[in-house]
């Protein structure tokens, strides 16, 4: 299935997690997210001043779900049980002709170390190689972003390179790691699990 044929508003599930596409009522929640000051700390975002500032970053997001083709798919995280908002992720298609795309993902801080941000991560590698008929994922992340390589690392990413002074945050450009993995990749590990 190509993006094209993907519906505007899509639920994706994981075994503790639903994942669904944002929308403007959402604002809340993603102001809430963005102004956590640890949050911040590993966003290239800063901190928004105040929530109008939410709305205005966060409608190009809402609007391009219309847009042929669907280039940005980003999602509202919620707990499976109780729909208890706990973070953002997403995925970005950066080329038609190399069919490459970049994950992204972030949590409050009360659901890290939680094993979450893998669940999200793996999700969203799942919707770009058998729904957006994608060749190659990215993720990047600053290189003090522990827990982050982790994450990118369980989900079966690999380190390809250190970009230097890449990732502006906190008033200075810091170096990033670049993490990727191939449609060969995903599909080697699919019938690794199905064989065991």
């Amino acid at each position: 299935m190509n993006n094209r044929a993907l519906k505007v508003t899509m639920k994706l599930k994981t075994q503790r997690l639903q994942l669904r596409t944002i929308t403007m009522d959402d604002i809340e929640n993603i102001h809430n997210l963005n102004s956590q000051p640890k949050v911040a700390n590993f966003s290239i975002n800063d901190v928004p001043e105040n929530i109008e500032e939410t709305r205005k970053e966060v409608r190009p997001y809402v609007q391009s779900q219309h847009d042929t083709p669907r280039k940005n798919y980003s999602f509202s995280i919620n707990l499976l049980d109780t729909d208890e908002f706990i973070g953002l992720g997403g995925i970005s298609l950066l080329s038609d002709k190399f069919k490459m795309g970049e994950i992204y993902y972030k949590l409050l801080p009360t659901f890290w170390n939680k094993g979450y941000a893998t669940e999200v991560s793996k999700c969203l590698i799942k919707l770009g190689f058998e729904e957006l008929s994608l060749h190659r994922i990215e993720a990047g992340t600053n290189t003090d972003n522990y827990a982050s390589v982790k994450v990118l690392e369980k989900s079966g990413m690999q380190r390809e390179g250190l970009r230097r002074k890449i990732v502006p945050m906190n008033g200075k450009w810091n170096d990033g790691y670049l993490y990727a993995i191939i449609e060969d990749d995903y599909r080697k590990s699919i019938k690794t699990l199905a064989n065991t």
